[in-house]
């Protein structure tokens, strides 16, 4: 029986037609795996084309092969999509373990007759690929691109570009490696990354230090006004309307990191982050030591992810959701503050 490294080096061992795709509002590390898999893939000789399910922030156009991503949008390029995913002899599926995160694109992957890769690293994937390489321990898509690579024979193919959209990956999704994700292994693939000339501080500050001015003036009015604290369940939250969004010009990417500001407050074990987007409440949940917020998200709000990192949708409207969010926090109180949850007595 093949393992899925041979299955895959026997799949890629002639030229194919390849599409890349990730979930929706790619992250650095949806968007860097994606393009840095692409590259090296163009290198083997194979026609490749990344798909996104959505827009992605501006904070991420410097990864080499951005210019020729394509952004799925139904009214513009659904046509010119779906022919892509019935084209396509391979269909890889890099940063999402089930269909359903990449919206209207999951059916048209799901029905292409090509032979679909899932590489990720959330928990719980969905059986829909021919080969997969899932491992929720890994710290981000990216670390296992870099791995397959290596494992295929091609880690000289890395190059300081490639190189750089993988580190991007892996740094954002550690939380500049001080999630508990942070192995040994990341360490020494940053440290292969390095030799081929990485610039580490550059990334950074592509990442983190191209925000405009409205958009930190936005975080400003989200620490001041919208940040509730709530010590009795060691819970953080902010829920942000549409109209606040409009009031700020929030783009795609505004919103990102808002509920590790949630959970940097000493104390907190569970943050979450309610964003209105119109047609559903997108949530953002994060969690410290045991508390599993992949569980909570998979049993109350249609989500999942990893132990301490996980996202959420509710169709409820923006107070509906948070009012729910709360009603459930007394069924958590012993795990979110070690204190039982009180039983009242039986009537007399």
């Amino acid at each position: 029986m093949s393992t899925p490294i041979t299955a895959l080096q026997e799949l890629l061992s002639q030229p194919r037609q390849v599409v890349i795709t990730t979930h929706h509002k790619p992250d650095a590390d949806a968007l860097g795996s994606s393009l840095a898999w692409a590259g090296y893939l163009k290198q083997k000789g194979h026609h490749v084309t990344v798909v996104t399910p959505s827009d992605y922030p501006a904070f991420l156009n410097w990864m080499e092969g951005n210019d020729e991503v394509v952004v799925y949008e139904k009214r513009q390029n659904d046509r010119q999509v779906r022919d892509l995913m019935q084209r396509a002899e391979v269909i890889c599926c890099l940063d999402f373990s089930c269909l359903g995160r990449i919206n209207e694109l999951g059916e048209y992957v799901r029905q292409a007759p090509a032979t679909k890769v899932l590489i990720d690293h959330h928990q719980q994937p969905e059986d829909f690929a021919d080969i997969s390489f899932s491992r929720p321990e890994a710290a981000a898509t990216a670390e296992l691109i870099f791995e397959i690579i290596r494992d295929l024979g091609d880690q000289p193919l890395i190059t300081k570009e490639i190189g750089e959209a993988l580190y991007a990956g892996i740094m954002t999704d550690t939380g500049s490696f001080r999630h508990p994700s942070t192995s040994r292994n990341v360490h020494l693939i940053i440290a292969e990354l390095l030799k081929e000339g990485i610039d580490l501080s550059a990334v950074h500050r592509r990442i983190y230090d191209s925000h405009s001015e409205i958009r930190l003036r936005f975080l400003g009015f989200v620490l001041k006004d919208k940040l509730i604290v709530n010590r009795e369940y060691n819970t953080a939250y902010i829920a942000i309307s549409q109209d606040e969004l409009r009031e700020y010009d929030s783009k795609t990417g505004d919103t990102e990191g808002l509920v590790n500001y949630a959970l940097s407050i000493e104390g907190i074990v569970f943050a979450a982050v309610f964003i209105d987007r119109g047609v559903a409440v997108k949530i953002s949940f994060r969690s410290v030591g045991e508390f599993s917020v992949s569980d909570f998200s998979r049993r109350h709000f249609d989500g999942g992810g990893h132990h301490n990192a996980a996202g959420g949708i509710s169709y409820l409207p923006l107070n509906a959701t948070v009012e729910r969010f709360l009603g459930l926090l007394p069924e958590y109180k012993e795990q979110l503050t070690g204190e039982p949850l009180a039983v009242a007595p039986p009537a007399a």
